[in-house]
């Protein structure tokens, strides 16, 4: 049950970003994010994602525990602290998985917890490794027990090695710790979600629809690609609307740093 939940969310539910540059302010309560995805028929990005499916989990019957991440950047530095959320679900006959529905690319279907080999997944090849030492030159996270750490790394092109692309915290947050995170990547021109527009869900074959800015790229599961450039802001408002279900009332843009800090 829990595969086919994050499946069917992953398909129906965009990442997106677009609340950044619609100057949409963003709460992280989960009542105001259902609302958001459920009344509103609108998508997100980590935080409200995972934190509205951890709330129907729960209501589902599951145990959730939400977990801290920073994401791994260039060069292998780790982003900041509550960087990500991702969520850790315990099944009453299936043990514990990793479950994200907020990652944009990443794996279809739950990933076993507790197991530390390859876990083959229609989106790639995934493993969940014992984290080592911090990358030189980089402060530890708020709140991280040494030792404890998990590498969450994956080859999305099903070739050796792959690449780490989060680092879990095991210790239970609330939905408000992420408060500062979400601030950031909402206001900081550092961040790449102020930078760019992007909205992308997953496709009924396994492949993937994105739209950022005017840019509409389709990949199949086997790796073609076509991408179209969209002429107009009609043609953009109906690619929202027929490719994700997001109604809008005007193209979103990206905005000015300064106009978001404000």
């Amino acid at each position: 049950m829990l595969r086919e939940l994050q499946l069917r969310h992953l398909r129906a539910v965009p990442f997106e970003n677009l609340s950044v540059h619609l100057g949409d302010e963003i709460v992280l309560e989960e009542r105001r994010l259902v609302e958001k995805i459920v009344e509103k028929r609108r998508g997100g990005f980590c935080y409200e994602l995972n934190g509205a499916f951890g709330a129907l989990l729960r209501a589902l019957g599951f145990e959730v525990t939400l977990l801290a991440a920073r994401v791994y950047g260039e060069e292998g530095r780790l982003g900041i602290p509550y960087d990500h959320l991702a969520l850790l679900v315990r099944t009453a006959d299936a043990g514990e998985w990793l479950a994200d529905v907020g990652f944009g690319a990443h794996s279809h279907c739950p990933l076993e917890w507790g197991r530390r080999g390859e876990q083959r997944d229609p989106g790639g090849v995934f493993r969940i490794v014992e984290a080592g030492p911090q990358p030189t030159g980089d402060a530890g996270g708020a709140g991280s027990t040494a030792g404890r750490d998990l590498d969450v790394v994956a080859d999305l092109d099903v070739v050796a090695d792959g690449e780490r692309v989060y680092r879990l915290e095991t210790r239970p947050r609330a939905l408000r710790d992420f408060t500062a995170g979400a601030w950031w990547h909402s206001t900081s021109p550092e961040s790449h979600f102020t930078k760019s527009l992007i909205c992308s869900r997953l496709t009924e074959d396994g492949g993937r629809i994105t739209l950022s800015g005017r840019r509409l790229k389709a990949t199949t599961a086997d790796g073609a690609r076509r991408e179209d450039e969209l002429p107009g802001d009609e043609e953009v408002l109906e690619a929202y609307r027929e490719r994700f279900g997001i109604t809008l009332e005007r193209v979103p843009e990206v905005r000015p740093a300064t106009v978001r800090q404000r």
